[in-house]
């Protein structure tokens, strides 16, 4: 269970830019307040701004303009040894030369602490990722998922309320990284710390979030719980780095409320819910998740919104079918369908009726 607690934020960017060159601003007024216990995640494409926050967050970097809040307190010309903030790196960051001991006490030794203490403060952080019996061993002779576990451990060791982390399982496979995520997701549970994390794995981010800022072109484009960002996502940018989606652009020919009529380029007429239209005759791309469209009849439900399709390719994914289809003048609608016993796969050429309830389809501003 999530230990946000209310009241006060612990983190706050009022009003925050970040040039490095004086005119072009990398990140552009940034207002964001992060709950105390909460694990908020930075998420974007490369260059979007989010490990430019994150460094400023660490001391590594100042903001141009804004403060930057920590418990209250303005952090902006504190340096960052003296933030007391745990971090936790991509290329691990650990003494080569060390042992796994060496590196988690360095940091202690650093805050003036006394050799009991810090032995009893190493076996505790090093138990807590068991690696209790990696202490004697030297970074050079551990793998990359035991060396990520080290240095998580060396971020936890003087028990700082704040932890940061910057992609810090890019170099892991795929099984392993999977793995580690819950691994930290559980010890921030257990913990009770806030973690700031940064990545640009949308799994990632719903796996392990308490909320997920995406950032896009040094803004937020929207902060919220990752159910809320998958399922109903403010803009285009958010729909489709979230996640797979399908988008068919069209016109907006009624607006009504909760529901707008939409004209998709090939003429057919569809029901979506207006997210960011404002105007009939305005353009939009019509969002819709791949899982929520149907070919059964019997799993289409009441009140879907029928259109014709040709299968194009079916790909055996496992667990699902991932079909993608001719749709309303795009060869690029997905459908993804649940691999159950009796199944009948489509075939490439097949042509049939696919449904999906106008509430999954969401009309979005069209992209840039």
């Amino acid at each position: 269970m999530s230990t946000i607690q209310t009241g006060e934020p612990f983190v706050v960017f009022d009003h925050v830019q970040k040039s490095y060159d004086g005119e072009n601003l990398v990140v552009k007024d940034l207002n964001l307040s992060i709950g105390k216990g909460e694990f908020l995640t930075m998420l974007g494409p490369s260059g979007s701004g989010k490990t430019t926050c994150l460094m400023m967050l660490a001391g590594f970097e100042t903001a141009t303009r804004g403060q930057i809040l920590l418990n209250g307190v303005n952090i902006n010309e504190m340096p960052p040894h003296k933030r007391g903030i745990g971090m936790v790196f991509q290329n691990y960051a650990l003494f080569p030369h060390m042992t796994v001991a060496e590196n988690l006490s360095f940091p202690l030794e650093v805050r003036g602490m006394d050799k009991a203490e810090r032995e009893e403060k190493v076996t505790r952080a090093l138990d807590m990722v068991q690696m209790g019996k990696f202490a004697a061993r030297r970074p050079g002779q551990m793998s990359g998922g035991q060396c990520q576990r080290i240095a998580l451990a060396r971020a936890l060791v003087f028990d700082p309320e704040l932890v940061l982390m910057d992609e810090p399982l890019g170099a892991l496979d795929k099984q392993l990284r999977e793995h580690m995520q819950y691994e930290i997701k559980a010890l921030h549970d257990r913990l009770g710390i806030t973690v700031v994390y940064v990545t640009h794995d949308q799994g990632e981010a719903l796996t392990m979030s308490d909320r997920v800022a995406v950032f896009n072109d040094g803004r937020i484009q929207q902060l919220a719980p990752p159910d809320e960002l998958y399922e109903r996502p403010k803009n285009s940018f958010v729909a489709q780095f979230i996640g797979e989606n399908n988008k068919l652009p069209g016109t907006v020919e009624a607006l009504d409320g909760d529901h707008c009529t939409v004209r998709l380029q090939t003429g057919e007429l569809i029901t979506a819910t207006p997210v960011n239209i404002r105007h009939v005759g305005q353009e939009t791309l019509v969002s819709i998740r791949p899982e929520r469209v149907e070919h059964k009849s019997e799993m289409i439900p009441a009140g879907a919104y029928m259109i014709d399709a040709e299968v194009i390719e079916v790909i055996y994914m496992g667990d699902i079918f991932r079909t993608r289809m001719r749709v309303a003048g795009t060869e690029d609608f997905v459908m993804k369908s649940r691999n159950t016993m009796g199944q009948t796969r489509l075939a490439a050429g097949q042509k049939l009726k696919i449904g999906w309830h106008p509430a999954d389809a969401r009309a979005l501003d069209p992209i840039e």
